[in-house]
Order: structure tokens, then C-alpha cells, then sequence
């Protein structure tokens, strides 16, 4: 790699931004950004992310060796996407259509920021009232585990036993300081090592409220579309030599990169990774015959058809009618490479014909015009629709092919839903109802503090360790994101669940079949061909798709 001061060449390639111009298509997706987003700065528990995976893949907790340092939900969460979207030798993306993964990046480190100024102040904390008492912290530390432990547990008994030995525990701290002497250094120390863990925790627990509410703050101007920035300033090499902020930077704008890639992935019954599961499949196969006896059809190739329909498909957002009708669709052409139902992993074309993770324009057309059998990647050329501020897309891809004398449309519709509720989910104050003093038939409710005291002593543990992530997640566990990973597919719902977001699939397909069709036969009409047979096969389809309904196509009954 060659660092180059404004911009760092790696691969024969330059991530850097350079001037920020609003990519097309990038309107209008910030609601699932900002609620993925959103989950770095939730102090709920780890578990809660099992509940809102897909079909896609499963994340994995591993459990801590001692709970006292186990994460919640954006520490793990904040962690996990890191590691998995900047670490130094990753994977490949999915990529995440209606969403900004950038963006979500960006917001894991802006949390994991805040986080740190946390620690740095608990750690100094740990330091003066913790390592010079240190016996009196480890019994602390003790006795919170095991209450931590002994709460965890299903059995009444072990928890009145829990609370019989925190009595006993506290009963014998106070008779050991009031019958230690009052005269001698070891004796004021005993006093001091009970004490001091105490107050560190008091000033502590200031700190920690603090930060609990910046962050629940954060969590709640995101989903309220309040526009909260990210605030990484590492990210921003100031000299030459912040060699590091300068590679962030980098792999931050890779990120952007591999999104903007023209190649994506089928998965056998999960679909196109990234895209969603295949809910319908519409074929126009008819023989190729000359127009009139005695003539010969004028050479053509499926590259010329797709290009015809690619010109039509742009104008999709005009209508004889002045209503409101189609968005303007992002039509583009994709290269799709076939990977395992259970793959952990894919793999993007490398070489001369690609570029900045992108296939270029000649090899696409290559493909267009000669993998349409056997193995090797397939051409198709999609259109998609980002709605509802991101949380609907709707792709439908089309296939040229030319067997023997045999033509054949495809038209295949793609959805991807919503990010699952827990991502839409605000934060809550914690309250409680307690009785008036005077009128203590009413009640009031009551704000409570949003960090307790056992939340306290974790962060406290935590903090000194933040600085050696990979002894952390030993300790306390840590959360492993599902393969192949991408941030909008592994935690979408299914749109059919919501009734105008499977309205909305389900119109799209019509125009842009028809669109297909027509496009195709002016092609085939300019050349030669006779269309009688290709028009009565595309008004019978035409008939069917009025009545379509959502399919499993990807799953046959052999």
C-alpha cells in the first residue's frame, strides 16, 4: 500500500471520497439507516438482537466467562460491526440497498467514541479508588457477581440464599469496622478499603447517568429523523503522518465503494443476497422466425434487446396522466454470481475487467451475449424502487436469452422489508408508581435514575479493559454477525406482513412487464422477425400478472 498525503492507493485503486456529490437513488433512505444505526447507542440487553434476525443467517452470542463483563446490545453491537466492516483482513460485503452503510459505521464509531470518554474518567475512577484498595474492590466486585449469578437462577431457594449471604456479607463488613482499632495505619486502611470502593462508585455513577442519557438521546433523535451526526474525529487525518486516522478513512470509503458495486450473489432459495427472496417469475419463450417467407432475420444479440429495454425502462416515471405514479427507478445492470444456500462466505471477481469492485462495461456485455448456459455468471438487468424511506425495495430483474432459435424474457420480482421493530424501537424512561404521601389512595409515577447500581459496578469493571478489546470479548462474550453479512438483509422482515408495502410489489410488476415486452418486440420487429406468436404469448402473461400473488419461486418441488 501507498500512503499518499489526501489519499491512499491500495490495489491500484483510490477510496478516497473526493468531492461529495449525492449519489442518485440515495434520497429518501434514511429511516432504515437511522434505525440500524440507532442500535450502537441501546443499552438493551445482548439478547434482544436474536429476536429480530432473518431467514438470511443467525447472529451468534458467545456467552462471558464472567458475567460481570458481559455487553449489552450497542457495546456489542457497536463492536461487532466494526470488526466486521473495518477490520483488516474482512470479507466481502453484501450490499445493503436502502440503507447507507457508511453511515451506520460511522454511528458505531461515534458511539464507541462517547463510550471511551466514559472509560477514560472510570478508569481514572478504578485507579485512585479502586487499584490503591484493591482488596477492598475485588470483594466488592465478589460479592456483585455473585448476587449477578445467583439472581440468574430459576430456583427460589438459591435466590433467598443470594440475599441471606449479601445480608451476612454486609452484616460482617460493619462488624469489622467497628471493632478494628481506632489507632494504626492497617486498621484505617480496613476502613478505607470498605469505604473508598463506595464513593468511587457514587462518582461514578455520575458519570455513567451522563453518558446513559447523551446516548439515549442519540438513540432517539435518529429515530425521530432529528438528524444526530456522527462525531469521529479520528477519521480526519490532520498531517501526513496520522497514518492511521488516513487508513480509517479509507476503509470507511471502501465500505461506500463496495456498495456501489455491479455485482451480487444468488443464494439458491434466499435469493439475490441483499435484494430478497424471489416472489414471482414471469417467462416470454417463443421460436424466432422471419417475418415474411423467403427472408432471413437480420442478425442481432441479446445485448441489443437489453440495451432497448434498459432506454425504455428509464422512462417509467412518465405517465399519460398527471398523477403522482412511479419514483424514479434506479435501472442498472448487474452481473449475478451463483453462491451455496449455506455459504459462509462469497468472493468478488478480481482482475482487469474490474474496477473499484465494479465489472465494466465491455465485460458486461460479453456476459450478456455468451454466459446464457452452463456454468460462469449471468447478466440481468434490474430496476429498483426504494421506498418508504428505505425500508421497502423492490427490484425486478430481466434475462435475455437466445437458445437455438428460442428467445426468452425473464422478469423476476425481488423484495426486501423493513428492518425488523427492534431497530424502530424508542427509549423508554424508567418509572415507577408509587403512592401519594397525602392521598395515598392516587398514585404518581416516579422517574428513576437510568443506571443502577449493579450497572455501574459492570461499566466500572469494563472500563480499564476497553483498551484490549480482544481480552474483553474473552471475558465477557461478545456477538458474532451471520455470513454472508450484509447490514439491511440479515435483520429484514418480509413486506407481505404489511399490506401497502405488498400492494406496492405487486402493482410494480405490471408496468414494468408490459414495459419489457414492448421494448423487446420494437427490437425484434426492426430485425425481421415475425412477432405474432412473441405478442400473443405477452398478452396472456400480461392477463396473468393482473392477478398475481406472491410465490416461492426459488423453491421447486423435485
Amino acid at each position: 500500500m501507498r500512503v499518499v498525503w489526501g489519499a491512499v492507493v491500495a490495489d491500484g485503486f483510490d477510496f478516497s471520497p473526493g468531492a461529495q456529490v449525492p449519489l442518485s437513488g440515495s434520497a429518501g433512505q434514511t429511516a432504515a439507516t437511522q434505525a440500524l444505526a440507532s442500535a450502537a447507542y441501546r443499552d438493551s440487553p445482548l439478547s434482544d438482537i436474536a429476536k429480530a434476525d432473518s431467514d438470511s443467517g443467525k447472529s451468534e452470542i458467545k456467552k462471558p466467562k464472567l458475567s460481570l463483563f458481559e455487553p449489552n446490545l450497542g457495546e456489542a453491537f457497536s463492536r461487532a460491526v466494526q470488526v466486521r466492516m473495518l477490520g483488516g483482513g474482512r470479507k466481502p460485503l453484501i450490499q445493503s440497498f436502502g440503507t447507507e452503510p457508511q453511515t451506520v459505521v460511522e454511528h458505531c464509531l461515534s458511539a464507541t467514541r462517547i463510550r471511551k470518554q466514559r472509560d477514560i474518567k472510570l478508569t481514572v475512577l478504578m485507579v485512585l479508588f479502586g487499584l490503591v484498595f484493591l482488596p477492598g474492590v475485588l470483594l466488592w466486585l465478589g460479592v456483585f457477581q455473585l448476587r449477578k449469578m445467583l439472581s440468574k437462577s430459576d430456583g427460589s431457594s438459591l435466590s433467598l440464599l443470594g440475599a441471606v449471604l449479601l445480608t451476612v456479607l454486609g452484616g460482617l463488613a460493619l462488624f469489622f469496622m467497628i471493632k478494628l482499632p481506632l489507632n494504626g495505619f492497617w486498621p484505617m486502611y480496613g476502613r478505607a478499603m470498605l469505604v473508598a470502593p463506595v464513593i468511587g462508585w457514587w462518582l461514578a455513577k455520575q458519570f455513567c447517568e451522563r453518558t446513559a442519557v447523551a446516548m439515549r438521546e442519540s438513540w432517539k433523535g435518529l429515530l425521530e429523523g432529528g438528524g444526530v451526526a456522527a462525531k469521529i474525529p479520528e477519521a480526519v487525518p490532520q498531517d501526513p503522518n496520522q497514518i492511521a486516522a488516513e487508513t480509517l478513512r479509507q476503509n470507511l470509503a471502501k465500505i461506500t465503494a463496495e456498495q456501489n458495486s455491479n455485482v451480487v450473489f444468488y443464494a439458491g432459495p434466499k435469493g439475490i443476497l441483499g435484494m430478497g427472496t424471489r416472489w414471482g417469475s414471469w417467462q416470454l419463450a417463443e421460436e424466432l422466425t422471419p417475418a415474411r417467407e423467403g427472408t432471413e432475420i437480420n442478425p442481432f444479440r441479446s445485448w441489443d434487446v437489453i440495451r432497448v429495454i434498459h432506454d425504455r425502462l428509464r422512462l417509467l416515471e412518465r405517465s399519460p396522466l398527471h398523477t403522482g405514479g412511479f419514483p424514479t427507478p434506479s435501472v442498472r445492470h448487474w452481473i449475478v454470481s451463483p453462491v451455496g444456500e449455506k455459504a459462509a462466505a462469497v468472493a468478488r471477481p478480481e482482475g482487469t475487467h474490474v474496477e473499484a469492485f465494479q465489472i465494466r462495461g465491455h465485460e458486461i456485455e460479453r456476459i450478456c451475449n455468451e454466459q446464457q448456459f452452463g456454468s460462469g455468471n449471468r447478466h440481468y438487468l434490474g430496476v429498483q424502487f426504494v421506498l418508504w424511506d428505505g425500508q421497502l425495495v423492490i427490484t425486478l430483474m430481466i434475462t435475455v436469452t437466445v437458445l437455438h432459435e428460442t428467445l426468452r424474457i425473464e422478469v423476476t420480482g425481488h423484495a426486501l422489508g423493513p428492518v425488523n421493530g427492534l431497530f424502530t424501537t424508542k427509549p423508554e424512561p424508567k418509572t415507577k408508581d408509587v403512592a401519594k404521601v397525602i392521598k395515598f389512595w392516587e398514585t404518581k409515577t416516579q422517574h428513576l435514575p437510568l443506571i443502577e447500581a449493579k450497572e455501574v459496578v459492570r461499566l466500572a469493571a469494563r472500563a480499564p479493559l476497553t483498551w484490549f478489546p480482544p481480552v474483553l470479548d474473552f471475558l465477557g462474550g461478545k456477538l458474532t454477525l451471520p455470513e454472508p453479512f450484509g447490514l439491511r438483509h440479515v435483520w429484514a422482515d418480509k413486506p407481505w406482513r404489511h399490506r401497502f408495502m405488498a400492494d406496492d410489489a405487486l402493482r410494480a410488476a405490471t408496468p414494468v412487464l408490459r414495459t419489457v415486452h414492448a421494448a423487446a418486440m420494437s427490437v425484434l420487429a426492426d430485425n425481421g422477425v415475425d412477432t405474432e406468436r412473441f405478442t400473443n404469448r405477452s398478452l396472456v402473461l400480461s392477463g396473468m400478472i393482473q392477478g398475481v400473488e406472491p410465490q416461492k419461486a426459488d423453491e421447486y418441488n423435485a
